[in-house]
């Protein structure tokens, strides 16, 4: 395992433990969901680089076109939350109410 897939593996573990581990907020799970997103992406990025093939060039570029409609939609709804709830503690949330 070279030095690059350590550094790409132990920055998504470390966002999926920060994901799982602090769930106090809205905020701090999303930007750990933006974490591990961008730990894929820098991967998958240079792996399309290492095989030079043109045709693997699209899809980090899906990839973060996603991440970024994941993100905008992630957004909407800590300001949703936040407006309806008064703050963005997810143990407040309950997903049965409409």
């Amino acid at each position: 395992m070279t030095l690059t897939n350590l550094t790409i593996y132990s920055t998504f573990m470390m966002a999926m433990a920060g994901l799982t581990l602090h769930r106090t907020h809205l905020m701090s799970a999303l930007i750990c969901l933006e974490g591990m997103m961008l730990a894929i992406f820098i991967g998958l990025a240079l792996w399309c680089s290492q095989m030079d093939s043109m045709s693997l060039s699209i899809n980090p570029m899906a990839l973060i076109t996603l991440s970024a409609c994941e993100a905008s939609t992630g957004l909407a709804i800590l300001v949703a939350t936040n407006r309806t709830h008064g703050s963005d503690l997810i143990k407040n949330l309950n997903l049965l109410q409409c």
